[in-house]
């Protein structure tokens, strides 16, 4: 049986967007009125076609169906606690307690140094902190998770007391125990809750929030010749049957950040076609997020204007995410992608 996609299309912003949605020719993104669209995408394995919104009324009953309810997910306002979407991108800021992660390795290692990072990154505009003790980048080892949580114990009292949303970047039960009695407000377990089996009853028991990932792989094969037959329509597919998985287990609220995962398990064209597309997402009907922050697709476009921070690729590639819709970026510089978003927004979104 052949499976319909959704993706939208053809966005408006701020004054436009709401002019337009106000005479029904736009429909607004997770209920924000100040973004829009009027086209979409419906994608089969074997072919796609873009059509109005006006014209969904004469698709053949059966796809118009999908479609509807589609639309319903893309459209309806996304509830999240202690997060509001109403003015995007969110910024999850990243802070890598870690000795060897791929571009801050070793650089808060010490507590000082975390602190005055929290600090900055909130300063900086981060809504959420995503503390990490262990590095998942291409080739690397594990830790035992004793050592994670000694890593990651260093700042959980201080985050504590700086009462910020924090994110959990851990694929084990044992560091995710550990650190509840501190604060937690959201779990980002980077192997899609496969990692650990008992990371689902962890969930299931304390009710959390959580970031549902895809990764191709472990961090140790990942990036060794990644093939898909469709890395986009695959990926969906790894969504839905993940979130069917997670609702049988007992977790039944939707309370659930989705992140395709660039550059796990994916080389340059499927990362390429990754974040071109990553408005198809939104049809799920939960918050989307991207972690697109000096990785290395943005090396494999620039070739010889590449840069140690790869803040000009971080910045655009922001930016282009956020005329997607994405909701949360995970980035290590805030400061230069907030400033380079505000930039943007005051250019373009008053017209």
């Amino acid at each position: 049986m052949q499976k319909y996609y959704t993706r939208v299309c053809n966005f408006y912003y701020n004054k436009i967007s709401r002019e337009k949605v106000k005479k029904k020719i736009s429909l607004p993104i997770s209920g924000n009125k100040s973004f829009s669209f009027d086209t979409i995408e419906i994608i089969t394995r074997t072919n796609k076609k873009k059509i109005n919104i006006s014209s969904i009324k004469n698709l053949p009953s059966k796809i118009r169906k999908k479609v509807l309810i589609d639309i319903n997910n893309i459209s309806k306002p996304k509830k999240f606690p202690k997060l509001k979407f109403d003015n995007l991108p969110i910024f999850m800021g990243i802070l890598n307690i870690t000795p060897d992660s791929f571009s801050d390795g070793g650089k808060f290692i010490e507590k000082i140094s975390a602190k005055k990072q929290i600090n900055k990154l909130i300063v900086d505009g981060a809504k959420i902190i995503d503390v990490g003790g262990e590095s998942t980048r291409p080739g690397s080892k594990e830790i035992p998770q004793t050592k994670e949580w000694l890593r990651i114990h260093k700042v959980m009292s201080y985050l504590k007391s700086k009462n910020f949303f924090v994110s959990l970047d851990t694929r084990k039960s044992f560091v995710m125990k550990k650190a509840l009695k501190y604060k937690l407000d959201l779990i980002n377990d980077v192997s899609g809750l496969s990692y650990d089996k008992e990371t689902i009853n962890f969930l299931k028991k304390t009710k959390l929030p959580f970031v549902l990932n895809h990764m191709k792989g472990n961090t140790k094969t990942m990036q060794k010749n990644p093939r898909y037959n469709n890395v986009l329509l695959d990926i969906y597919d790894y969504f839905e049957n993940k979130l069917r998985l997670i609702r049988k287990s007992g977790i039944k609220h939707d309370h659930i950040i989705l992140d395709p995962g660039v550059g796990f398990g994916k080389n340059m064209k499927h990362n390429i076609t990754l974040i071109n597309n990553i408005s198809i997402f939104h049809s799920i009907g939960l918050p989307v997020m991207l972690g697109i922050s000096r990785k290395r697709f943005i090396k494999d476009i620039s070739g010889k204007n590449d840069s140690k921070q790869r803040i000009g690729g971080t910045v655009s590639s922001s930016i282009f995410s956020m005329l997607q819709g994405v909701q949360i970026l995970r980035i290590h510089d805030v400061n230069e992608v907030n400033q380079g978003i505000k930039v943007f927004k005051k250019l373009n979104f008053n017209k």
